[in-house]
């Protein structure tokens, strides 16, 4: 079967066994590097060299309806995440 989702702490370990840092200090770098990357989305693009850029949009309010009973209703204003991918990574993905 193969995995298709990977948590962070699957990412702590590969990390621990790679380079040898205790499992602990490898859940700190992983936080900490999330931390930083998610302060940076927050203001504004952020380019992330040789793997992609995230920018953060704002979705207006909306129109909605729920599919099963037609009910309309109101979809809030909200922000979301998009990610474009470099041409780098993404030529590197096309020869593996």
């Amino acid at each position: 079967m193969i995995k298709n989702k990977l948590a962070k702490i699957d990412i702590a370990k590969d990390l621990s066994s790679i380079s040898g840092y205790s499992l602990a200090l490898s859940k700190h770098l992983i936080d900490d590097v999330l931390s930083i990357i998610l302060q940076e989305i927050k203001k504004g693009n952020f380019i992330l060299k040789n793997i992609g850029t995230f920018k953060l949009i704002a979705k207006a309010e909306r129109q909605g309806r729920n599919p099963k009973t037609n009910v309309p209703y109101i979809i809030e204003s909200r922000k979301s995440l998009s990610f474009s991918p470099s041409k780098k990574l993404i030529n590197n993905l096309k020869h593996n």
